[in-house]
């Protein structure tokens, strides 16, 4: 075979992924910018926080391998240890799929790993080590693919360590392009104050491409997540340095047009995927609330607090979230009583919990297949924020959903393995660069095919 014949095979493969993105994908969390998986994930790549006295103590980039066909299922397949304690937190891939950006909430170094050249073994291929030199900003948090960028949200700034913060806008080749910084009361930058926050802070961010929106959260600094979970709990002044907003903003212009008043850390922000449904949704930490940010019938975004999250007396700190690729399901995971609950979210309006399940002593990630039949919860939150001795449970644990209850189909126990404190999660296919799986191949060879 000619070399052109098997680049046009490899594109050709890669194309079909492409087109099957709309009813076939994995993380349905995901950018609708990026490269989508069509059927059954191979890997799960773990961004993990190394832990003082376990194993080499180092954040890693931990790879398991999920495919129920493989022989290797349920496994460690491979781990890339990436020198000393970062606070390992996001990461996010290009809108290529190649490469898979994480970043360190405390060094703020963003580490980019090669995950197509060989996807049961990714390699370390550039360190950014200058980012808030290039931005002013502190703890890249959020990496999200845009056409040709990475957009990074950040929790805090250099000048003072609080929640003041923006967006930083890099090339796919790593390269500093942008700052863009979150409105504020002194300084607005043009959007417009819908209550009474405009707090600068910011967290997570998604966008509706086809509305030309982009949506931003909010959440502390780095003197708030830095610290332990109980001093600052009973500080109350740090309890006052907490986000209250969302933001809307032009998705093509990159400025902010409208803040929401959100009080209590809106974190994740999942929209959904129909063509036609025009709302993203979020979840408040400490005020246990389901919030929906809309367009309404004259073409002007809103945002309403619609549901509660387990009991509000006991706000049980509601972290990640998740949304079905029908948008009729969320996922919503509660640190604090290691529960992951499913709401019914068929009328966004009204969310109704119809499930509920404890994965832990706490569960903080979720990532979920786009078929619905797979979900993996990981466990670790910050660092000074887990719970302490034997509640400390560090895992990776992956089950099936039939519809009505999550099966448990295994579990890899982080601790035990000495491998550190699992944070995020994201799925890896060979699929995606046109390549057999290895055991596949193996098989076809000795059938002579």
């Amino acid at each position: 075979m000619s070399k052109l014949s098997s680049l046009l095979i490899k594109f050709v493969a890669l194309s079909l992924i492409m087109v099957g993105a709309a009813a076939h994908a994995d993380e349905t969390c995901m950018s609708p910018y990026m490269a989508k998986i069509v059927g059954q994930e191979d890997f799960v790549y773990v961004w993990t926080l190394g832990e003082e006295g376990l194993g080499d103590e180092q954040d890693k980039l931990v790879t398991i391998d999920v495919n129920p066909i493989s022989p290797n299922y349920g496994e460690v397949v491979n781990t890339l240890s990436v020198g000393g304690r970062n606070e390992a937190h996001h990461s996010g891939f290009s809108d290529d799929r190649r490469f898979l950006w994480a970043g360190g909430l405390d060094t703020n170094k963003i580490f980019i790993f090669d995950v197509h050249s060989d996807p049961a073994k990714p390699t370390l291929h550039k360190v950014i080590d200058d980012f808030v030199a290039k931005s002013g900003v502190v703890g890249p948090h959020t990496f999200y693919a845009l056409a040709g960028r990475m957009m990074i949200t950040g929790l805090s700034n250099n000048k003072d360590h609080g929640g003041r913060t923006a967006m930083v806008e890099y090339s796919n080749q790593g390269n500093y392009i942008v700052t863009h910084w979150h409105p504020t009361d002194e300084d607005l930058r043009g959007a417009e104050k819908s209550g009474k926050y405009a707090d600068g802070y910011g967290y997570d961010v998604r966008a509706l491409p086809r509305r030309n929106a982009m949506f931003t959260s909010s959440f502390t600094g780095w003197t708030n997540y830095m610290m332990d979970f109980g001093t600052m709990l009973a500080d109350p002044e740090a309890m006052k340095r907490f986000g209250n907003t969302a933001v809307l903003w032009d998705l093509h212009t990159r400025k902010p047009k409208k803040v929401f008043d959100m009080p209590g850390a809106p974190l994740e922000i999942r929209c959904a995927w129909d063509p036609n449904h025009n709302y993203c949704f979020t979840t408040t930490a400490l005020t246990s609330q389901i919030w929906l940010m809309y367009e309404d019938a004259d073409g002007e975004w809103q945002a309403e607090a619609v549901a509660d999250i387990g009991d509000p007396s006991k706000i049980p700190l509601p972290v990640d979230i998740s949304i079905t690729s029908d948008d009729k399901g969320l996922w919503v995971q509660t640190f604090m009583d290691g529960k992951t609950r499913y709401f019914d979210i068929s009328d966004p309006f009204k969310p109704k919990q119809v499930y509920e399940k404890e994965i832990g002593a706490q569960v903080n990630m979720i990532s979920q297949s786009w078929d619905g039949k797979r979900a993996y919860f990981t466990s670790s939150l910050l660092a000074n924020w887990d719970k302490k001795a034997e509640q400390d449970e560090q895992f990776f644990k992956a089950y099936t959903w039939d519809g009505d209850k999550l099966n448990l189909e295994f579990t890899v126990d982080f601790k035990a393995k000495k491998l550190g404190s699992a944070h995020q999660m994201r799925f890896g296919a060979y699929g995606l660069y046109g390549l057999k799986r290895p055991y596949e191949a193996k098989n076809l060879v000795a059938s002579g095919e």
